[in-house]
Formats: structure tokens, sequence, C-alpha cells
């Protein structure tokens, strides 16, 4: 099988916000709220940045080790977390929550952008080591979110009664889903071996975030990603300063929310701070924690604590306390050597509300990526857009637009009245100059009859359109349909699908293939046809 690929500027895609454009831009509204500059950050610099601010390697590797005990894990991962305690060694990272079956395409797009990222710095620096790494974010309690995917052109859905934090579920009643997917990929070349490692991952009487781990090694786990589940005693233990901080002072809200106001002169702002940013996290709940006077309340619960009970259970069990959104980055880039965190346009988003929080507690900013975007074109899709004379890269126009276009370049008939424009125009122009003449109150008269007319040459426009496009039945039906199928709710394919379909067709070679497309720095969209 071979591809041909395609890149589209960001901009020209009409899927992102101004404010990831603008981030991508160096624009000088968005730079004062990043580090290194997205697409010429110097590595060398950011390196120097990150020994001056050590981690406990001890730690970290000790908890990963725990936390893979009982894995079969490939020499790949097993040399990156030795090297992990090495000074020398440094981690490049993405996040994401254990969406079920991985949620959405994005997904492993982050996942190998980090691998190629890694790859190309040991290239650029190699006396140092650079390990991929994926940051669980398994607290998060948004089942709605993390509990379905999108299939054959259907939404599946977990039916579920538990609560709490997604990561600690078990995945038990994850049958009714299992047996949907096996009926959409048993017949794909790689559909059984697919459906029997999503069975072993998410088997009975486990919890979300192991059935993730499971799975992400298996999947990726040959390019030496290293997993990293936060949910961990020893781990939230080197972030007991600043989670004391927070609930005793309130530090992360007057910071971010001094960010976010200037930041709100010019963009839609993504994530509010909270008076405080954590949450308290046991058994089956993870509520907000929040200050009442001389007492600290879990909304929610009937735990209320005072302020030395509070900081005793701080100490006692670190664990119980979960970063939020605003907390939970520099928490990942206090237990990790991090240099470069790759993340969605929402997350860049929310990263940029964050750095001076970061420099209040002295913890390095990273470089922020944006991640690769892929429109993934199946032969057959292509040969339809071979057939009607369109490139992949026109269908992210509107659907209208694009079949208008498609008429408008395509039939013989004048459907765009420029010369009727052009003729009005002159005749309203000698009428307004006579109006002119003879009674100067008449040239408003005049210029409302002109825009009569130019709106009815508009709708006679508008009617030979409709009228040709019967004559392009078949060319509209198939640009609705190769459009719907590449563009599902009219969304990009990444945001929508899962990768399940796409693994049971091409099996590991369409990681492969991905990463080989991949380019950890740019800002260009990436199209893949398949040939």
């Amino acid at each position: 099988m071979s591809y041909h690929v395609r890149h589209l500027p960001y901009r020209q895609t009409g899927y992102f916000s101004q404010l990831v454009l603008d981030f991508l831009a160096a624009h000088p509204q968005v730079s004062p709220f990043y580090a290194y500059a997205p697409l010429q950050a110097d590595f060398g610099k950011v390196i120097a940045a990150r020994q001056q601010a050590p981690v406990d390697r001890a730690v970290l590797v000790a908890a990963l080790r725990e936390q893979y005990a009982g894995l079969t894990l490939h020499d790949a991962v097993q040399e990156n977390i030795a090297r992990l305690q090495s000074p020398d060694t440094f981690t490049v990272c993405t996040a994401h929550q254990p969406n079920l079956f991985t949620g959405y395409l994005y997904f492993a797009y982050k996942i190998l952008q980090a691998v190629k990222l890694a790859a190309d710095l040991k290239v650029q620096y190699p006396q140092y080591n650079f390990v991929p790494v994926y940051y669980m974010g398994s607290e998060d309690a948004d089942l709605e979110e993390l509990g379905s995917i999108f299939l054959d052109g259907k939404t599946l859905t977990w039916e579920t009664s538990q609560h709490g934090a997604v990561g600690r579920m078990l995945t038990d009643g994850l049958e009714p889903m299992l047996e949907e997917i096996a009926h959409s990929i048993n017949f794909l070349p790689h559909g059984a071996e697919l459906l029997a490692l999503l069975r072993e991952a998410y088997q009975p009487g486990i919890n979300v975030q192991q059935a993730t781990l499971y799975l992400v090694n298996a999947l990726f786990g040959r390019f030496g990603l290293v997993v990293l589940v936060p949910d961990n005693a020893a781990l939230k233990r080197l972030y007991i300063p600043v989670m004391k901080q927070e609930l005793l002072q309130q530090t992360s809200y007057k910071l971010v929310t001094e960010t976010m106001a200037q930041l709100a002169q010019h963009y839609k702002v993504q994530a509010n701070p909270r008076e405080i940013n954590l949450f308290y996290l046991v058994d089956d709940q993870r509520e907000r924690i929040v200050r009442e006077g001389h007492r600290w309340a879990v909304l929610n619960t009937d735990y209320t604590f005072t302020e030395t009970e509070l900081l005793a259970e701080l100490d006692a069990h670190p664990e119980r306390f979960s970063p939020n959104v605003i907390l939970r980055g520099m928490f990942q880039e206090t237990v990790l050597p991090n240099l470069a965190f790759i993340g969605g346009g929402g997350e860049i988003a929310y990263w940029l509300e964050l750095k001076s929080l970061f420099a209040q507690y002295q913890v390095p900013f990273p470089v922020l990526l944006l991640r690769n975007s892929f429109l993934w074109v199946d032969s057959g899709s292509l040969k339809r857009l071979h057939k009607l004379e369109l490139e992949s890269t026109d269908l992210f126009k509107d659907t209208l637009e694009l079949i208008d276009h498609y008429v408008e370049s395509h039939t013989n008939a004048a459907l765009v009245l420029k010369e009727e424009y052009t003729t009005i125009e002159r005749l309203f122009d000698e009428l307004t100059e006579k109006a002119r003449a003879i009674d100067g109150t008449l040239v408003a008269s005049v210029g409302a009859e002109y825009q009569k007319a130019v709106k009815s040459i508009g709708k006679l426009e508008h009617k030979f359109l409709k009228a040709e496009k019967k004559k392009f039945a078949w060319q509209t039906e198939s640009i609705q349909a190769v459009k719907k199928k590449l563009f599902p709710a009219n969304s990009l394919q990444e945001r929508k699908e899962n990768f399940i379909p796409y693994y049971a067709q091409y099996g590991p070679a369409f990681f492969d293939v991905l990463l080989e497309h991949i380019v950890p720095v740019t800002d260009q969209f990436i199209v893949i046809e398949e040939e």
C-alpha cells in the first residue's frame, strides 16, 4: 500500500480558533503567555532550564515500576524507565483522560507525536536521552465524556451507575459495547486480534486506569512509550507544598484570574479557576474542596476539616487530593523532567493561562506544541474525489459552498452575473448624477432602488444556480457522501471517530504510517491519501 501526503496550513482549514492560529503565528497578543515560540523553540535552552529544576527521579521510577508490575513490558519501555534514573534523561509528554477504548483518533496522534519528537531530539542532542510519556488524567470524573465512542456512524455508551474518578471505576458492564464493536470489526483483516486485545484489557474486575494502561502499553509499548498514572500517593507527596499553599492561600486563583483577564481582552478564555483548585478523592467520590470561614468542606459530602485536620489529612493521604485542570499541568511538570507538552487546541488554550503560576512556584514552563492533525483519506474516497476532479483539501470547505463552486466551475451556463452587476452599477451611477442635477434629495431614492436591483439580480443568480444543480445530481450526492464519511457530523475525523476501525483494517501498520508522516513541530494540517 502506498500513500500520498498533502499539507494544508491550519489557518486554511476553518477548524481552529483564532487563539490557536495566533499562537502558531507567535502573535504579539499571545507571546507573553508562553515561554518558547511554538515553531522555533531552542531545545538546548529548554534542556538547560530543566536541568536547573531537577525532579525526584527515584520516586518517579519507583512509581512507574509499581504501576507496571504484572504487565509484560517491551524492552524499549523497560529501558526508558531505567533511563529516567539518569539526570541526562528528559521526557516529552502528552496527556489525556482514560477514555474508553482510547476515545478519539487524536489520542493516538498525540502519543505518536511524542514518540517522534523524542526520536528527533535524540538525533539533535545525542548526549541526552528523551522518553515519550503519556500522562493519564485518570482522576477526571466526566463519565459522559469518557464513557462513549463513535463507531460506524453511531455513539456507543457504557451504561454504568458508578460515580467519581473514571479511572477508578471497575470495567464491569462493558460487554454490550464489546459486542457492538465485534459486529463492526470482526470481518476486517485485524478485527479478531484487536477485539481479543480489547477484551483482555477491559476484563471484568479491574479498573479503567488499569485497563487503559494495559491497552496503551500493548499498542504503543514497542515505541518505548511510558505511561504515567498520577493517581499515586508517592507522586502526590512531591506536590504537597503546592497543594498546601492552594488550600490555605488560594494562590492559583489570584494568578490565573489575572492572566485570564489579559487574555480575555482578545480571546475567549478556556478554563475558569476556582478559589481552591483541588478535589477530594476518596472511594467513589471526587468532589470540590471549598473554604468556609475557618473550616474546609467537601461539597456534596459530610467531610469538613479545621486547618490542623486538613493539613494532617494532606500529609497522611496526599493521594486523596486531586488537582483540577488549573493545577494538573504543574503537577505533571513537578514529577516529570519534562521539556515539551503536546496538546490539542483546547489544551493549549488553558496552558496559556498558567505561565505566571509556574513562575510563582519556580517550575519550568515547557515548550507547548499543538498536536498534529490528520485527515485519513481511504482509497475508496480518493477514487471518488478523482472522479469528481476534486482534491482532498477541497473538502475543508463548507459542503454547500463546495457544491456551488463545483457546479459553477463545471457548467457551461453563465451562472455568475458579473456583467449584469457591472451594467446595473453603471446605469445607477448615471441615474445618481441626473438625480443630483435635478434635486439632491432624490439621490437617496436612487440608492434605494439600486439596492433593490442588486438584490433582485442576486435572487436570479441563486435561482440559476439552483436550477443548474439539478443537472449535477450524482456529483452533488457523491460530494455529500464523501464529505460525510471523512468529516463525520461535520467535524474533523479525529475529533469524532475512534482508532478501532482503522486498526482493524490496517493493523499495527496504521500507527507506523502515521508515525512516518508526523511532523512534531509544524503549523500544517496533514492529509494522508491511501492510493
